[in-house]
């Protein structure tokens, strides 16, 4: 099949999509599939990057000489206030949410990739991108805006905080897998025992030196009394992860895990302390002039939002990561299986990074260009349906990181250590 054919294949049919360049590594179909959604996923994250940039939005107003007229012909405002800033962001996650949600409940129980509703899940791709950017731009035209944003902060709150939860499971079985590796090596060269034993004590150190900056910027002697027992709830918790993770209890019946995965959950549980901190209002309170001055945020930051900004580039690196590891790997069905209580089997535990069996090597197929590895001949290898969802609820999550969980009313602050607060 030449280059053009197999591109048409891969856009309007069922084929399994490949870079069509010979060059290229060979690269299996359940991947391919899996990145494929990942890169629509990632496509529409750029544009809400993109539209809650205030430097785009004035670069537009001033270079573009017709940009008031444009804005007034398609009704978007006289400078387009509805195609920017969190109501923008709202409405085209809420078009990338419903895509994927469709796909879920489409994908409930396919067992076998040569179902009907497999060869769509697998293919036609100029079709689903299509729908999807349908889906986005049709969230404009909701009637009373309002009422709509009100009600999907409350649900892409929610989605964020499920999606924190996934990330905890994937990071957890990450880290697991990373530990086995490593601790399987150290029998044949201790080398391993001591970049095993480097890295618990770098993620402890950024884990600790976290805390402190923390504890340093975030609080003083009076005053900001819900940071200090947040910081000192979640410091209190990593401690405790961490000596149940060496207990004896846990190593008999996991004698794979350790402190390098508790030391990696304190990091990430450092990166929500961290982002509730940035997110919760300030402070105010009289010094000693009878003045209002504002306290509880570093003073580097006033008004300029260097955290929040931190905070949104740290997530947003934290979620491709996760979303990566789910593209690369198996991973999706093992952890649908831990959701449900039930231990990941060998053949769940699959990389793309592992050498091919020959049982794989049997179902290689080319297509004109890369070769591309048909895995699932027999069966399904990762769970689609629970694939669709993670991206639902990862979607919830970019929403509520890109706008800094913007959120008009206020809310509970004891929460944020897993629910990061409102922004006002």
């Amino acid at each position: 099949m030449e280059g053009g054919e197999c591109i048409l294949a891969c856009c309007c049919g069922t084929a399994a999509c490949s870079l069509c360049c010979k060059c290229c590594p060979k690269i299996k179909q359940s991947t391919s599939t899996r990145f494929m959604y990942a890169l629509y996923f990632i496509l529409v994250t750029i544009i809400c990057c993109v539209m809650m940039s205030t430097t785009v939005a004035n670069e537009m107003k001033t270079h573009i000489p017709f940009y008031e007229q444009m804005c007034k012909g398609i009704q978007a405002g006289e400078m387009c206030e509805k195609l920017v800033g969190y109501s923008a962001v709202y409405k085209v996650c809420f078009g990338m949410s419903c895509f994927f949600f469709l796909f879920f409940l489409f994908t409930i129980k396919i067992n076998s990739s040569k179902s009907c509703r497999a060869y769509i899940h697998n293919g036609f791709w100029l079709f689903k991108l299509i729908l999807l950017a349908a889906m986005c731009s049709g969230a404009f035209f909701i009637p009373d805006q309002d009422t709509f944003l009100n009600a999907w902060r409350y649900v892409g709150a929610t989605g964020g905080f499920l999606f924190i939860a996934i990330q905890l499971i994937l990071l957890v079985e990450f880290t697991h897998k990373w530990n086995k590796n490593w601790t399987a090596g150290a029998n044949h060269k201790q080398m391993w025992n001591g970049l095993l034993a480097l890295v618990t004590l770098i993620l402890y150190s950024v884990a600790v030196a976290a805390l402190v900056l923390m504890a340093l910027f975030y609080t003083r002697s009076e005053g900001c009394m819900y940071n200090k027992v947040l910081i000192g709830v979640n410091g209190g918790l990593c401690l405790f992860v961490s000596l149940v993770a060496i207990s004896p209890c846990v190593q008999n019946r996991q004698p794979h895990s350790g402190l390098l995965q508790s030391g990696v959950i304190s990091c990430y549980v450092m990166y929500l302390t961290f982002s509730a901190l940035s997110s919760k209002p300030p402070e105010t309170i009289l010094d000693e002039s009878n003045q209002n001055i504002t306290i509880c945020v570093p003073e580097f930051s006033q008004g300029l939002h260097r955290d929040e900004n931190l905070v949104t580039g740290l997530g947003t690196t934290i979620l491709f990561g996760c979303i990566l590891y789910s593209c690369l790997t198996s991973t999706t069905r093992a952890s649908s299986e831990a959701l449900r209580g039930i231990y990941a089997t060998p053949e769940t535990e699959l990389s793309c990074f592992l050498p091919l069996t020959a049982d794989a090597e049997e179902h290689i197929e080319k297509r004109g260009g890369q070769t591309v590895i048909y895995d699932e001949k027999k069966g399904t290898v990762y769970s689609y349906a629970y694939f669709h969802f993670v991206f639902f609820l990862a979607s919830l999550y970019v929403m509520m990181t890109v706008t800094h969980w913007f959120q008009r009313s206020s809310c509970v602050f004891l929460f944020s250590s897993f629910f990061p607060p409102c922004y006002k």
